[in-house]
């Protein structure tokens, strides 16, 4: 159980390092939303390792992570779309 923990926590802030190595410059709505999943997932993952919450609880989370991440994926690409062709129409 405690390498588990262990094992648990130097991911955490391998994911963590990596977060913030590749993200660019400036701290918009993605980073923000992708910063506090992140979070969401290794306090979710944390809690299920010491034993508070069980395995349906867990994959409700994951679910909802899932869900609330293609959202985000696809919100950003319309934003983008919609900002190549204002360009287009305006140019």
């Amino acid at each position: 159980m405690d390498t588990n923990i262990l094992l648990l926590f130097v991911i955490s802030i391998v994911a963590l390092g990596g977060f913030f190595i590749t993200k660019t410059k400036g701290f918009g709505r993605y980073a923000t939303s992708s910063f506090l999943l992140l979070l969401v997932v290794i306090f979710s993952a944390f809690f299920f390792a010491i034993g508070k919450i069980d395995v349906q609880i867990m994959v409700n989370i994951f679910f909802a992570v899932i869900g609330f991440a293609g959202g985000l994926v696809v919100k950003k690409d319309n934003a983008q779309n919609s900002a190549k062709k204002i360009e287009n129409t305006s140019g």
